[in-house]
């Protein structure tokens, strides 16, 4: 759930946005890094100290001042009060969306009977879907809608899915909703905060780490209060805690809209209003309309592989948004050839995204079948009372909240050090991580496979293990594809980062199947397919480190 998994970067609006701003503020933290040590060194040796120790003339709070102006209290450099509209509207789409996905695979096998291995193929697929589906939202965004009324049109439609889910019948129908409210919402949120910034403000990574608690603190929340409703007192009641929860997010956006200013607005174009009711509308009945319309070809084509039909959707949805733009418009000349130190970086790049498929198949086994472990093979007894499975989900963004400060400080100083590691390499380390992780869990379902349940440390443990993982793989992959790619492949090459997520979801659900009948554990495969593409990675590390620092 960080940053470029599920909360925060694989959401942002449009392929070219998300590229310009980690560039920009990778280059910024490169330049604070830089005058930080220049002023360190202005400092000189202390009085009668060692040489070339600096003097500790400054508090710890000027020199981060120093280092990061956004930590001042200086009125000049606080944050804008559009940043609280949008921490709270994240804060509130993310509580729905991560209460919902805590119940879904759970709520399938119990409540509406499906088979473990239908329900973890319908988990994988909708996962997959919500990742492909804000490229589409930030494209029409881009080009006709407009940030902020996208989000509201993309919020309208969710809120309606998460109520939708409350009754049995609409199950499919709720899904679909959910999948194309989120490719409107989540990256035109996630956009508005840099657009409340200028492109050199000081302020805007601190914004962005703002806003990354709201994501958590809602991922934190959602199972312990949706998960609680729907597993101690309906199921109905867990999936409209989840809705009321976007109607939150929606009315805090919609009331305080003010606070953002211009932000989010095409030229010209009015705050939403009433006026734009009916256009609202029109969407969440267009979006309904093509759901069934979906469904309805899917149950005309029983034999065909469903993996094949989600290619030829994504075929004709991409070739719908590439075709208006080249349609009448002749281009003046072709651009230039890459450089081979381009081609280059574009080949690393793509190696690296590879095997990120493998990290996340695993990883997003955390909604599915260790969703599923804590309900049935978990003993959660304690002090009379039996907890939710679903709290074991909140593990994942507590851990990051507690750890992702120390990563960063770890990273920063490793990479001052000659113990540096470069960025396939750190990523190699996650994977072999979440390979540790998969580890304990063989052994906790062969203990759950003697005994019958096993204790809640097991779980406890892996979550924390691929939550280490993923701050080792997730922010350090999003970073390497932003500084590395060319100019004009940058939105090219993180459509492809988000394009290996969504297939890695759809992998992660259709797993068990796939193995059925190869007599080989799911955890155990995963273990070696988690370490191995993590040693491999290792290995060829050396080689994509020189591929991606080559200059022309």
């Amino acid at each position: 759930m960080c940053v470029g998994s599920h909360k925060g970067w694989p959401h942002v609006r449009g392929l070219k946005g998300v590229h310009q701003v980690a560039r920009d503020e990778l280059h910024r933290r490169h330049d604070e890094l830089r005058q930080g040590a220049t002023i360190r060194a202005t400092l000189g040796p202390a009085r009668g100290g060692l040489p070339g120790r600096p003097r500790r003339l400054l508090s710890f709070r000027t020199r981060v001042i120093l280092l990061n102006p956004a930590t001042s209290s200086s009125p000049a450099l606080q944050h804008p009060a559009g940043l609280k509209v949008i921490f709270m509207a994240e804060m509130w789409e993310r509580f729905s969306y991560y209460g919902m996905r805590a119940l879904l695979v759970v709520y399938c096998v119990n409540a509406l009977g499906l088979q473990r291995a239908d329900a973890l193929a319908l988990y994988g697929l909708y996962t997959g879907l919500v990742y492909l589906t804000p490229l589409v939202g930030g494209a029409l965004a881009d080009r006709w809608l407009g940030t902020r009324h996208a989000a509201v049109i993309g919020g309208a439609i969710m809120m309606l899915g998460h109520f939708a889910m409350a009754f049995e019948p609409l199950l499919h129908l709720a899904l679909g909703l959910l999948v194309i409210g989120n490719g409107f919402f989540k990256p035109n949120t996630s956009a508005l905060v840099g657009m409340l910034y200028a492109q050199d403000d000081p302020r805007r990574a601190g914004g962005y780490t703002i806003f990354y608690m709201g994501v958590n603190v809602g991922a934190f929340l959602a199972p312990l209060v949706a998960g609680t409703l729907g597993q101690t007192v309906g199921w109905h009641y867990g999936f409209a805690s989840a809705g009321v929860g976007m109607a939150l997010g929606l009315v805090v956006l919609l009331r305080w809209q003010h606070l953002l200013g211009d932000a989010g607005l095409r030229p010209g174009q009015p705050p939403v209003g009433w006026r734009d009711v009916p256009k609202v509308i029109a969407f969440c009945i267009g979006a309904a309309v093509f759901t069934m319309a979906v469904l309805g070809i899917n149950a005309l084509m029983p034999g065909v592989p469903t993996w094949m039909k989600l290619v030829g959707g994504v075929a004709l949805v991409a070739a719908a948004l590439w075709l208006p733009g080249q349609v009448g418009s002749a281009k003046a000349s072709a651009p230039p050839p890459l450089t081979a130190a381009e081609r280059g970086r574009v080949l690393g790049i793509c190696v690296v995204v590879f095997f990120v498929i493998f990290f996340w198949m695993g990883f997003e086994q955390a909604g599915g079948s260790l969703a599923l472990f804590a309900d049935q093979q978990t003993d959660r007894h304690a002090f009379g009372w039996e907890i939710p499975s679903s709290w074991f989900q909140s593990i994942n963004p507590a851990v990051i909240v507690l750890l992702a400060p120390a990563f960063s400080t770890l990273w920063t100083r490793l990479d001052a050090s000659r113990f540096a590691l470069s960025e396939p390499a750190k990523q190699g380390l996650g994977m072999i991580v979440l390979g540790l992780g998969f580890v304990v869990m063989a052994s906790a379902q062969t203990q759950a496979e003697l005994h019958g349940t096993v204790g809640p440390q097991w779980l406890a443990i892996v979550y924390t293990l691929h939550t280490i993982g993923e701050l080792m793989l997730s922010p350090v992959g999003l970073a390497l594809a932003s500084r590395f790619a060319p100019a004009r492949l940058g939105g090219l090459l993180m459509g492809a980062w988000l394009a290996a997520t969504g297939v890695a979801s759809y992998l992660a659900g259709s797993l068990e199947t796939m193995l059925a009948g190869s007599g080989i554990p799911p955890y155990v495969f995963l273990f070696g397919s988690s370490f191995g593409a993590g040693a491999v990675l290792l290995l060829l590390s050396p080689w994509l480190n020189r591929l991606l620092m080559r200059r022309d």
